[in-house]
């Protein structure tokens, strides 16, 4: 594994399916996705079967408050070990530049390790890898007890950074033809395709490395944002999976405290993540809303009142007839005005937040709902992909409730995190759930 440790990053030894494995089965959804339609699930289950599969090397989180959950963990963890005495990966070296067709064209991204020892995950970190949204910390140990003792990584984490010169991933966008191709085909469920190149030409490989080290210049980057002299730099920003790279962050820390010579471990496996980077000027990257639905809440009809008394009367609310002229009324709001969509069984209203504490409608929404589920007023908060899923889960119950949320614009994101820190979770998607990585490769985890 080549190591640059100015740039936070290494390039790995990965691991692919051997030919003869059926891709469509092998290749399935980031594990959090699909978490309150577990009918998903059941269906990748009944394709895949007995399948060499990453279905059986992760842990769906629809999954996660299931009795068996030590069973399944004892599974995953074997299944890992049985895949690897079998034989049936085959190893490269190098990046992986990968295009994965979405409903906005075809997404590119970047393959390889990102050095923990750069990254922090809370809000006001400096590091050079850094969160975009807050971290739920009782997250973090269920996934802890996942990666402890896997001796396989296998990815869906993504990455952001803002090149809007293209200088990183255009050189092997450019130059894809002399590129060894590893993959190509159809994912499952018709959710697009999936082509895989490795890096194996070192003048392509120069290039993407001089184009990060451009976008890591200090004086560049403080140009960039108008920020003064001495800003830390931040070059990596997690989009998607910032659980899972907290949780492997976690695990290096854990590593570290019960060696008694850390040093020497600068080049153990557990120091690094497998990730794909991609772009945020990348015309296919599209920021989505995350949405909410609060279920089997106790007095749905309080609701109104209820926002009204914990924001002291600065709400105002107004029906609609349909979800459709919801949406048109929230997406059609100033850069002034923060609008939220409340659905209630067959009702639409809007939620207008006058005078709001918060910069973004979600971190005014979720101040709400956190002191909301304190209270044991609702069973539980779903975050949700997909206005269809919000409209759906919304109507499953009609004590449950469902909020459509606005998108944030993208460009927004590098300076907000640079100059505010993270923003509130679960604040934006980087595409619909049917579009979200879909694990592929691996990587050992153990020497």
């Amino acid at each position: 594994m080549k190591i640059y440790e100015s740039l936070g990053l290494a390039i790995p030894d990965i691991l692919l399916p051997r030919e003869e494995i059926d891709l469509q089965k092998w290749a399935v959804i980031a594990c959090d996705q699909y978490t309150s339609e577990p009918e998903y699930w059941h269906r990748v289950e009944e394709l895949v079967g007995d399948s060499p599969s990453t279905l059986h090397l992760i842990y769906p989180e629809v999954y996660l408050n299931d009795p068996d959950k030590d069973g399944r963990i004892a599974r995953i963890q074997a299944t890992m070990k049985d895949y690897l005495r079998r034989g049936l990966f085959q190893p490269r070296s190098g990046m992986v530049y990968v295009e994965r067709q979405t409903a906005h064209g075809w997404r590119r991204g970047l393959l390889f390790c990102l050095d923990l020892e750069a990254y922090d995950y809370h809000p006001r970190a400096c590091s050079l890898i850094r969160a975009t949204e807050g971290t739920i910390l009782e997250r973090i140990p269920p996934r802890v007890k996942i990666r402890e003792g896997a001796v396989l990584e296998v990815p869906h984490i993504m990455i952001l950074i803002d090149d809007p010169a293209h200088l990183t991933i255009g050189p092997a966008t450019d130059h894809s033809q002399e590129l060894l191709k590893l993959y190509d085909f159809e994912l499952m469920f018709e959710a697009g395709r999936l082509r895989g190149f490795l890096v194996n030409q070192p003048r392509v490989e120069k290039m993407i490395l001089e184009g990060l080290s451009q976008l890591a210049n200090p004086r560049e980057f403080e140009k960039r944002y108008n920020l003064p002299e001495g800003t830390p730099l931040l070059l990596f920003a997690v989009g998607d999976g910032n659980h899972s790279l907290a949780t492997a962050k976690t695990i290096w820390e854990k590593t570290k405290a019960a060696s008694g010579r850390p040093e020497e471990l600068k080049d153990s496996p557990l120091r690094y993540a497998l990730v794909e980077v991609v772009n945020l000027h990348d015309d296919s990257l599209v920021f989505e809303p995350i949405h909410r639905v609060l279920f089997e809440v106790k007095n749905p009809q309080d609701l109104e009142r209820e926002l009204g008394h914990f924001f002291e009367g600065r709400v105002e609310f107004r029906e609609h007839r349909n979800f459709e002229e919801l949406k048109a009324v929230v997406n059609a709001r100033t850069a002034q005005e923060q609008i939220a969509g409340l659905i209630k069984s067959d009702r639409f209203l809007t939620i207008r937040f006058q005078k709001p504490a918060h910069n973004l409608t979600v971190g005014s929404l979720q101040s709400f709902l956190d002191d909301y589920l304190k209270k044991k007023a609702a069973s539980g908060l779903d975050y949700v992909h997909g206005d269809e899923s919000l409209l759906n889960l919304s109507r499953k119950n009609p004590n449950n409730l469902g909020f459509y949320l606005p998108a944030m614009d993208k460009e927004q994101l590098f300076p907000t995190v640079i100059l505010d820190g993270a923003l509130p979770r679960k604040t934006f998607s980087m595409g619909e759930a049917w579009e979200k990585r879909f694990y592929l490769e691996a990587r050992k985890l153990v020497d």
